[in-house]
């Protein structure tokens, strides 16, 4: 076995001080995300040889911290004197938020104020899944791009209109660093890594972690509906992002004709070989799995998010999620989060109902 870190990636090391990052740890904040993010700087450490990354985890109070999964960890420091840290040679280079804090509370103004004053300070800023709003509740992502978790995205475009969310793995915008939570977080760090110590270091880290790959910040979280799915046209992967830029606009199979290309039959032909269905079909799921996630994460009334899934009324919105769930919008919205994002949108047996078929030249 050769361990390819033992010399190239010393060399590329910069003899700088150790790069300082705070996490700040909110109640509930994912695991995952933390330890992905802790094992990277630990890795880098072990690569390079000697201490790149130091770390120390915050609270509000300074407490310990329960996880989503249970787990309870302890905090090295409070909030208060994490921000006397930022006048102090302590201060960090980096501050990360896992978790977010809950709206209106003390712990929201405070932990909003800490970030400003650490972009104030010229301090990098980040988080970690569900922390991404703390940094768009703290102003820090106006006019930025950043990454959100697949399944809170709909909700968070509506709350943050002035932020550019996307669902990719990771974002960097002027030194705010996002993504999307679990694994991402490890993709995320290593390029960070990569940033402080060079690519050779941040290459052993992944050797070292024994990941299969480490995955560039724009690629896809996922493509909704494709779970059991294998590798897919490209046609249809390019298709199926023309649908998710579109989910408030009626495309038309001449839209996707001339976007691909090819004819309308060469494109129904690979939807239901790749998908097994067609692509009026496949476009209807992905604006009901939007409406899903808006109904369980927003206030938004039922017409609103009818209008914003690209359904011409209420009525036929409610139709169409009725068949699809066996409920009615007003029903889902009463049933708990987790409950109703648990279920899943029925596939077709062997060929698509009358129903399903497209008699307009809407994909609607």
């Amino acid at each position: 076995m050769v361990h390819h870190w033992s010399r190239d990636a010393w060399a590329s090391v910069p003899a700088n001080e150790p790069v300082t990052v705070a996490l700040y740890l909110a109640h509930g904040f994912e695991l995952l995300s933390l330890s992905s993010a802790l094992d990277v700087f630990r890795l880098a450490n072990k690569a390079a040889g000697r201490e790149v990354f130091r770390w120390r985890t915050v609270s509000h109070l300074g407490q310990a911290v329960r996880a989503s999964c249970g787990l309870v960890v302890a905090a090295d420091a409070d909030l208060a004197q994490e921000r006397r840290y930022l006048l102090q040679p302590e201060r960090p280079a980096l501050a990360l938020v896992c978790g977010d804090e809950p709206d209106e509370g003390r712990e929201t103004k405070l932990l909003s104020a800490w970030l400003r004053e650490c972009r104030l300070r010229r301090i990098d800023t980040g988080a970690f899944g569900s922390g991404v709003a703390a940094l768009a509740k703290a102003g820090l992502l106006n006019d930025r791009k950043c990454a959100v978790h697949w399944e809170a995205l709909p909700a968070f475009n509506e709350r943050f209109m002035r932020v550019e969310a996307a669902a990719t793995v990771y974002e960097v915008d002027n030194s705010v660093w996002s993504c999307a939570g679990g694994t991402a977080a490890f993709d995320m760090m290593v390029e960070l890594v990569k940033l402080h110590c060079g690519e050779p270091v941040a290459v052993n880290v992944g050797e070292l972690a024994v990941a299969g790959r480490v995955r560039t910040g724009d690629e896809r979280q996922r493509l909704p509906l494709l779970r059991q799915h294998g590798r897919l046209n490209p046609t249809v992967v390019k298709l199926i992002e023309l649908m998710q830029r579109n989910l408030a606009t009626p495309l038309t199979m001449a839209d996707l004709a001339a976007a691909a290309g090819l004819s309308r039959r060469q494109i129904e032909r690979l939807f239901r070989n790749d998908l097994g269905r067609s692509p009026c079909r496949y476009f209807r799921e992905l604006r009901l799995e939007h409406a899903k996630l808006l109904l369980a994460q927003s206030a938004m009334p039922v017409l609103e998010i009818a209008v914003s899934c690209g359904f011409v009324s209420a009525s036929h919105f409610s139709r169409c999620f009725r068949e699809a769930h066996q409920m009615a919008p007003h029903e889902a919205r009463n049933l708990p989060t987790g409950r109703f994002l648990g279920v899943s949108t029925p596939r077709p047996a062997s060929g698509d109902t009358p129903s399903d078929t497209c008699s307009s030249p809407t994909l609607a």
